[in-house]
């Protein structure tokens, strides 16, 4: 039988199941007309009357009986199925792939999904840790990780994140070694921890800013990386002066294994967020957006 006629044996089987056209007609959101007129086609193709008609009742014949006893289990077998696969579309399930700068992956990502991943074990997430500009369209990333000011407008962006700060930092080691630097133009005398990142096109420069004064260093020295971990551990061993997010250092201060310096020269700047293109996003992405969602509240 062609497939486009599974549609009569289901209206067949309401009609059987409810002994009344009536009332199938209703329950499949069709006329009583269109209904007997199906009825009646599928009852010709197969050379059987299949029901039994009067003005009081209608009942399945010996053939359609027997039909839709075979029929009808067969048919909630499938709905069942159909209904299962429109759940799973809703639920969250699949892989989310995010583009981020080292920084955010450690301090917001990591401790979010350590909560997230064991409450949603059909979600997988791959994290790429990226210091350029992606494009994550052109890329296939569902979504990135940037600074406030530098998601582009076309972008829905989602704060995860609280302002912050840079710090100056380096060892008492160094500073043993070294006069503390006083303004950020003495910062061009010492020993200074670069980073080279690829959106800024060469060596990063500090930018430092005192009473809406901004000052555009562009330091010297030994070392040049292009990660968090190793600019760190380098300050930490007293290689260099390093420019690091504040977050990243604040237990090496308390614990006295780090120096700030210039500390009135690093503002507050807006932190980071989750952007991503449509709105139209799976599932999977949506409740990620929700648990990484920021609240200063």
């Amino acid at each position: 039988m062609a497939h486009e006629n599974f549609n009569d044996l289901a209206a067949f089987a309401a009609v059987a199941q409810e002994r009344s056209f009536t009332r199938a007609a209703a329950k499949m959101g069709v006329s009583q007309s269109a209904l007997s007129q199906t009825i009646r086609a599928l009852e010709e193709r197969l050379g059987l009357r299949l029901l039994t008609r009067t003005t009081r009742s209608v009942a399945p014949t010996e053939a359609g009986e027997r039909l839709f006893q075979t029929i009808a289990p067969r048919l909630s077998e499938i709905e069942a199925q159909l209904a299962d696969l429109s759940a799973l579309r809703d639920k969250p399930a699949g892989t989310v792939r995010i583009t981020t700068g080292e920084h955010p992956a450690l301090s917001i990502l990591q401790p979010a999904l350590k909560r997230f991943l064991p409450e949603n074990p059909d979600i997988n997430i791959e994290l790429i840790v990226d210091y350029g500009l992606t494009d994550i369209v052109a890329q296939g990333y569902d979504a990135g990780v940037r600074m406030g000011e530098q998601v582009a407008k076309d972008m829905i962006a989602v704060r995860i994140g609280p302002d912050m700060r840079m710090a100056v930092v380096a060892s008492p080691k160094y500073f043993k070694r070294h006069s503390l630097p006083q303004s950020p133009h003495d910062l061009m005398e010492h020993n200074c921890i670069n980073v080279r990142l690829p959106t800024y096109g060469g060596i990063f420069p500090w930018d430092l800013e005192k009473d809406r004064q901004g000052v555009n260093v562009r330091v010297e020295g030994q070392l040049v990386f292009n990660n968090l971990a190793l600019r760190v551990k380098s300050a930490v061993d007293g290689l260099g002066i390093a420019y690091l997010p504040e977050d990243a250092v604040l237990p090496y201060i308390k614990a006295k294994r780090l120096v700030r310096v210039l500390e009135e020269w690093c503002p507050m700047f807006p932190g980071y967020h989750l952007y991503y293109p449509s709105r139209k996003h799976t599932p999977a992405l949506s409740l990620l957006v929700e648990k990484l969602r920021y609240s200063s509240g």
